[in-house]
């Protein structure tokens, strides 16, 4: 009996081994803190996102909607409510309330604990569990990122509240969070595993796992994809255009969508030389940026035309793409008084690592020629880049990219007061009016009017050029094409992947 049993029971794991499904994925680094409030690199956002829930997210159209908030309201301008679903529990069994909110606010803005995040929450002024399922939020001034701010995973105050030192806690490596799956298991610089959260409020996801691939070389993870042993990858423009055949098109969806990342040339408004509008003018009208698009990504990219991105509240349609005019880009020159016995030269700064961005200069460079303007490019690894350009300002002009997230904030590249060292205005860039909407669109929590504001910021910053806008870059992800109900949107692939159904 006892041996009939036990084959019993050998059949039983077997056939649920065999039936369970895998979602195997890659990371190129391992992650630092599987914590969302510390989650700064993107291999630890990548998996904690699947670990802890927020009160609010985005649906697949980029509009906010509850997550673990059940409803709210704004009571006026600065007094927000929000009640929260009572069937949320974390990974242990335990109910996630209101008080979990309050300690989550509470370790972001602690002085010990180093986080990105705390000046998404400096307009805050309390936070308050009115009962369990309750919380008030009274912000400092009517602040328009009031929901968006509470969309950050929330941390159990049951497990941590007499934890004396979040940044080192066995927690960051052995999380207990509330989303659709829990960590299975974790070591540094190997496989991450994820399983289905069963308790899960919204059902459990229909594949049963995760399996994170530790492959540092994306030439590794290419391969990984043709030999379909990942389900979910990114190509580069090469590798769509001319490094994968038909078999390649069979076994995989490819989706291909704009990124929310544009690169841009930047110059130095402290230096002299830059001061002048003309100069800059000249040197934007001799860039051919379709020229640049069409070779850098095969036709998988589009011209940038200013500070936010195609598709978004901010975008303004109505200023066009700068067309290449190289007489008037020399006359421009010779009215600030450059000309053949007097060239215009700049040098370029970029970092290393980066192909893309470096052949994107050496373009730029071919370009300028064609006016008279020596341009010279330096490349520089990361990390000295930082230290000796970025932070001390010493460079003529920066070549680099800038992410957006689905609401853009202008204040951080674009505000005088921005224009600090450790902070992200790094073109020096000042402009009271600028300064006055920027405040302005601070304090508007209606989405119509904030889309008014940043419409005339995208313009006004279009015209004063503190950038040369160059290329918004496609995503382009392909996913395993026998998994069901994938549903590509704006917000990317994996938005429903709880949905996913893999044979």
């Amino acid at each position: 009996m006892k041996k009939l049993t036990s084959i019993l029971l050998i059949q039983i794991f077997f056939s649920l081994y065999v039936f369970a499904s895998t979602l195997n994925l890659s990371m190129t680094s391992s992650p630092s803190r599987l914590n969302p409030i510390l989650s700064n690199d993107t291999a630890s956002s990548q998996v904690s996102g699947w670990l802890f829930n927020g009160l609010f997210k985005y649906d697949k159209d980029g509009n906010i909607v509850n997550d673990i908030a059940s409803s709210y309201k704004f009571e006026n301008n600065t007094k927000l409510l929000i009640s929260l679903r009572k069937d949320v529990l974390w990974h242990d069994g335990a109910k996630v309330s209101a008080h979990d909110v309050v300690f989550t606010y509470e370790k972001i803005i602690d002085p010990k604990v180093f986080n990105s995040i705390v000046s998404n929450f400096k307009e805050v002024k309390s936070v308050k569990a009115l009962d369990d399922y309750t919380l008030e939020v009274i912000y400092k001034k009517p602040y328009f990122k009031a929901l968006n701010i509470w969309m950050i995973g929330l941390l159990p105050k049951h497990i941590l509240k007499d934890e004396k030192n979040l940044m080192t806690s066995s927690f960051n490596k052995n999380p207990i969070g509330n989303g659709p799956y829990k960590l299975d298991s974790f070591k540094n610089s190997s496989d991450i595993i994820l399983k289905a959260n069963e308790d899960y409020f919204e059902g459990k996801p229909k594949i049963d796992n995760i399996h994170f691939k530790f492959l540092p070389s994306p030439d590794t993870v290419f391969l990984m994809l043709k030999e379909n042993k990942l389900d979910v990858g990114g190509l580069t423009p090469l590798q769509i255009d001319r490094q994968i055949n038909e078999k390649f098109k069979k076994d995989f969806k490819i989706v291909e969508q704009q990124s929310f990342a544009y690169t841009y040339l930047g110059f130095n408004l402290r230096n002299k030389k830059f001061q002048d509008k003309r100069i800059r003018q000249a040197l934007s009208l001799a860039i051919d940026r379709q020229e640049i698009v069409d070779i850098l990504f095969f036709g998988h990219g589009k011209v940038c035309n200013g500070p936010f991105l195609p598709g978004s509240f901010a975008f303004n349609e109505e200023v066009t793409q700068i067309k290449q005019n190289q007489e008037k880009a020399k006359e421009l020159l010779k009215q600030a008084g450059y000309d053949k016995n007097n060239p215009f030269t700049f040098e370029i700064v970029t970092n290393t690592g980066n192909d893309i961005r470096l052949n994107a200069a050496l373009i730029m460079q071919y370009q300028l020629a064609k006016i008279g303007v020596k341009a010279k490019i330096k490349v520089m690894e990361w990390q000295a880049f930082l230290n000796t350009v970025f932070h001390p300002r010493k460079f003529e002009t920066v070549l680099l990219g800038w992410s957006l997230a689905l609401m853009p904030d202008a204040y951080p590249l674009w505000h005088s007061d921005s224009d600090k060292l450790g902070r992200f205005n790094l073109t020096g860039y000042r402009n009271p009016t600028v300064d006055e909407l920027i405040e302005k669109g601070s304090l508007t929590i209606e989405q119509k009017k904030l889309s008014l504001i940043y419409k005339k910021l995208f313009k006004i910053i279009s015209d004063d050029l503190p950038y040369l806008f160059l290329y918004i870059p496609n995503s382009i992800t392909v996913v395993n094409s026998e998994i069901k109900n994938v549903e590509p949107a704006f917000i990317g692939v994996m938005h429903n992947q709880k949905d996913w159904i893999k044979p």
